[in-house]
């Protein structure tokens, strides 16, 4: 499982099914046989069929396209758990709306990938497709690992704090988090409302970009501005401004992380990006005491009657998070949720004269074991502000393991943010998602 075949992504699976190469129920078939070949030791689903799901009659653009949906959004035709016992034998009256969205597009949802207990930190079984030993981060789990090995195109995760970007940094794939309500949480069991995003995992730039601008919108999300993407991907931005974030002192970065970062800026700006060092004003430090107490308190407004009922069938890990939060007093949470919309508008002004920020999306390598998803708090402060987020590989690690880098824009930036990440993936030319 360690080997790098590339196989194809989204917009590969469009063309072939376009020029008439094979038949959308063909590439479905192949799909769920490699899944099911791999899951005895990668565990990246929670739930796969015995039998490969039935491709939609319909002629949508996503057609032939294999899907990881995390265990965490509501599907009518498949078992949802939210990674919980509690939930072991449910299934939902309905589908939720991203999930009606792309069969309305004719994509095929595979299976269930693995969560983490309701996206906090319980983790699942999944591996590292990379080296079955390592996590491939959290909570996204089997979402970040199934498109890493090959077995969908893409998949759809959450990312309360670092659930996406993480993930995908540590498995060698593109993971999109995009501004704050781009798609509906419609159906999507809620960690935190304040800080809750769906995005995606794709292999490529393109891939991303296509599949959410087919997905925003729907109940409840925010009027983000809509944008078309063609089968042929989407269009580089001219060489772009970046700031490249000074590394924090916490958490620290591995040596071959800050090494990368470096390296990449450097590459930009021999390709042609104006790369100069760039710091945040000191009020943005704030940011990762903001999430904990959104977090804290609307977790436990979320799981508190759960735990009470269930005791025995959730985790240490969740009964500390709502004890911490019922500690948080209404008026600090007022004000968190304030200070986080106040913030959001102060990072738009202060990236004036910049594009984007290259920070990192990880500390470095997936670590070695399966009982922790690794450390968020590289992603915290992009997710509370609720602005774009997208990582790309870059790197291999002294462990043979991927690293990857992060790009951020100012809120509402969906597609610039896209745009730049194409110019970045084409002048790094780093090839690490294909594993199979």
């Amino acid at each position: 499982m360690n080997s790098r075949k590339s196989r194809q992504g989204v917009l590969d699976t469009i063309r072939i099914v376009g020029a008439g190469s094979a038949q959308p129920q063909e590439l479905i078939t192949a799909s769920h046989a490699h899944a099911t070949a791999l899951e005895p030791e990668l565990h990246a689903f929670a739930y796969l069929p015995s039998e490969p799901p039935s491709v939609s009659s319909g002629h949508g653009p996503l057609a032939g396209v294999a899907v990881g949906m995390k265990d965490l959004v509501d599907t009518i035709d498949m078992p949802t758990t939210y990674g919980s016992p509690v939930y072991a034998d449910h299934q939902p009256n309905e589908d939720a709306w991203v999930v009606g969205r792309l069969k309305d597009l004719s994509a095929t949802v595979l299976g269930k990938t693995v969560t983490t207990e309701f996206a906090w930190r319980e983790p699942g079984p999944t591996r590292n497709p990379w080296n079955l030993k390592h996590t491939p981060g959290g909570s996204s789990s089997g979402s970040a690992a199934a498109v890493a090995s090959g077995s969908i195109q893409a998949a759809l995760g959450t990312q309360t704090l670092g659930s996406i970007l993480r993930p995908a940094a540590y498995c060698g794939v593109v993971g999109l988090k995009p501004s704050f309500g781009t798609i509906s949480l419609r159906g999507v069991h809620a960690l935190s409302q304040s800080l809750d995003h769906l995005g995606v995992f794709a292999r490529s730039v393109d891939d991303a970009a296509f599949l959410l601008s087919l997905l925003m919108g729907g109940p409840g999300a925010a009027r983000h501005a809509p944008f078309q993407v063609s089968p042929e991907g989407v269009d580089p931005f001219p060489a772009p401004r970046i700031a490249c974030l000074r590394p924090p002192a916490t958490p620290q970065l591995e040596e071959s992380q800050s090494a990368l970062l470096a390296q990449v800026a450097a590459c930009l700006a021999a390709a042609g990006a104006d790369v100069a060092s760039f710091k945040l004003p000191e009020a943005f430090d704030e940011l990762p005491a903001i999430a904990a107490t959104l977090y804290g308190a609307e977790g436990a407004a979320n799981f508190a009657d759960l735990i009470a009922r269930f005791p025995d069938k959730t985790s240490a890990r969740l009964k500390a998070l709502v004890e911490r939060g019922a500690q948080i007093s209404a008026t600090d949470y007022i004000l968190a949720r304030a200070r986080q919309l106040a913030l959001r508008a102060d990072f738009t002004r202060a990236l004036a004269g910049f594009d984007v920020v290259l920070t990192s999306a990880a500390t470095g390598e997936a670590p070695e074991g399966l009982s922790d998803t690794g450390d968020p708090g590289l992603c915290v402060p992009w997710t509370t502000l609720g602005v774009p987020a997208i990582a790309l590989p870059a790197g291999i690690g002294a462990s043979g393991l991927p690293i990857g880098i992060q790009l951020v824009a100012p809120f509402g930036e969906n597609l610039k943010l896209l745009r730049i990440a194409k110019w970045c993936e084409n002048a790094l030319a780093f090839e690490a998602a294909g594993l199979s």
